[in-house]
């Protein structure tokens, strides 16, 4: 395999512990904005987001491999995808939402929270593919980080607002760090947010890599209620070559299926 394909793919695998990322599914308008409703549903979701779920709520609301159609769902999520926020370190405090997003941590101070894991199913590579090539193959899969987190006095509707002010403020990029790790974000553009939750937020980043590579980082994250589901999600072929991937939309609309 020539040396260029090695270093990437030793890239993509750092990528897997400190950056992760989601993709938008089609739903409500751009940036997550939630369309329109009359004034008695938003006083039922203001009445629910008064009521932060338990942890052990939380964990009868989490995904499990029954509800997924493909991969495999981890409950013990390893320590390399559980990192604490306080390992990670903004330039601009302003941005830190997004970093805290990106590593698959969550936003704002919550109750309590829960985490679960998703990896896609290997992809067979075509016949009489090369070595390099067959590496790709088994790197071309997503991988999910589901964390759920329940919020008291509004802190789910005000961590929605700071991640999409977090987008307008650090639309020109920032710089985060993970363990003495630096990664640069190039570009933040609020995307289109999956329909069916109180309130969505979606975001792409463009991640600066080795090489010149530059990929993109993408995210999402829905509410119902006083909880949020963070889902950011890594692709490792993605992270090396820099081109786009397919976010499993599922994943999505079976958490919120789950939370009612």
């Amino acid at each position: 395999m020539r040396s260029t394909a090695v270093r990437r793919t030793a890239l993509a695998a750092s990528a897997a512990a400190l950056a992760l990322f989601a993709t938008a599914c089609g739903g409500s308008s751009e940036g997550g904005e939630e369309k329109g409703g009359d004034s008695t549903a938003r006083a039922e979701r203001t009445a629910a987001a008064a009521k932060p779920l338990t942890a052990a709520e939380l964990e009868k609301a989490a995904l499990t491999q029954a509800d997924v159609k493909s991969g495999k769902v981890t409950t013990k999520v390893p320590a390399r995808d559980d990192i604490a926020r306080d390992k990670v370190k903004t330039d601009d405090a302003d941005c830190a939402p997004l970093a805290y997003l990106q590593v698959g941590s969550y936003v704002g101070t919550p109750a309590a929270t829960v985490k679960r894991s998703w990896t896609g199913d290997a992809k067979k590579p075509a016949a009489g593919a090369s070595a390099e090539d067959t590496m790709m193959a088994a790197l071309d899969r997503a991988k999910v980080v589901d964390t759920l987190a329940s919020y008291a006095d509004g802190g789910a509707e005000q961590a929605m607002k700071d991640l999409k002010a977090a987008a307008r403020k650090c639309a020109g990029g920032f710089t985060y760090t993970v363990g003495g790790t630096t990664n640069k974000i190039v570009d933040v553009t609020p995307t289109q947010a999956p329909g069916g939750a109180d309130e969505a937020f979606a975001v792409t980043m463009t991640i600066a890599a080795e090489e010149g590579v530059k990929a993109p980082v993408k995210a999402v994250v829905v509410r119902k209620g006083a909880t949020l589901a963070h889902l950011p999600a890594v692709n490792l072929a993605s992270a090396a070559t820099g081109k786009d991937f397919d976010f499993p939309a599922e994943l999505v609309q079976a958490q919120l299926a789950k939370l009612g």
